[in-house]
């Protein structure tokens, strides 16, 4: 729709791609792909474009539109349902939760998925699940509280300055007022997270939902009865985890030895 619409001031005004491009500070294959509705344009091509075309706004204030919708849409729903919980709670087995990765550590991890993404795909990617992290400046700020399998902690993902990065991260994260982060270390012999990730969200009306992705698929969970088994397991995976201090001062034993 964006592109239709592009296309269509520039073609009233009198211009060519080539020379569409060229006033606004972008190749004419860029404006061809954004017209074909093949790339998402930037919100700067949008304001260049509004101006060099006299648009009065109209095309300036698609950028609202256009950034949810440069996100793929399981990412949009799982941003919405962050954006309306009053309360949040994560246990991860295998992975670094997406909100408390940093951008090199999401990068590292979406170049290794295979068959491999292009280019363009991974920065899309890395760019949504870095803008699923504005729930931490949220105002009134939610609660949030993840659990952390050691072997997430562990694994050197993007190499070692990555790695400490990440480690960093934690503990930067960890010492906000709304937050906890908790480590469950190798030694648990008694674990109620054998099943696997759990994700818990409670919104603002009261309900709470859970949410799940296994490799290709994302599902919600809200099915009273099921909720209730996450939320039991999710209690007591944080009763046998560390506490939230202990867990501070183990993320830096772990990055004193890097």
């Amino acid at each position: 729709m964006v592109g239709r619409q592009v296309k269509l001031w520039r073609t009233e005004a009198g211009l060519s791609q080539s020379e569409f491009g060229s006033q606004i500070g972008y190749s004419e294959n860029l404006v061809y792909k954004v017209e074909a509705g093949k790339r998402i344009p930037q919100p700067d091509f949008l304001d260049s474009a509004d101006d060099v075309l006299g648009a009065g706004g109209k095309l300036s204030a698609m950028k609202k539109d256009v950034a949810e919708a440069r996100y793929p849409k399981k990412v949009r729903d799982l941003a919405k349902l962050e954006g309306e919980a009053v309360e949040l709670g994560a246990y991860g087995n295998h992975n670094m939760h997406g909100l408390l990765q940093t951008e090199e550590h999401t990068r590292a991890l979406f170049e290794m998925r295979r068959p491999a993404y292009p280019e363009d795909e991974v920065e899309r990617q890395v760019a949504a699940r870095m803008a699923r992290q504005e729930v931490f400046e949220r105002r009134p700020s939610p609660t949030l509280t993840f659990v952390q399998e050691e072997a997430t902690l562990r694994r050197p993902i993007g190499g070692q300055v990555v790695h400490r990065r990440q480690l960093e991260r934690l503990l930067e994260v960890g010492q906000l007022r709304h937050v906890e982060i908790q480590v469950m270390p190798h030694d648990r012999d008694d674990h109620a997270g054998m099943a696997g990730e759990i994700r818990l969200l409670k919104l603002s009306d009261g309900t709470t939902v859970g949410h799940s992705e296994v490799q290709l698929t994302s599902r919600l969970i809200s099915k009273p009865q099921e909720v209730q088994i996450l939320e039991l397991r999710y209690g007591i995976i944080r009763s046998q985890a560390l506490t939230p201090r202990e867990s501070l001062a183990y993320i830096e034993k772990l990055l004193g030895e890097i």
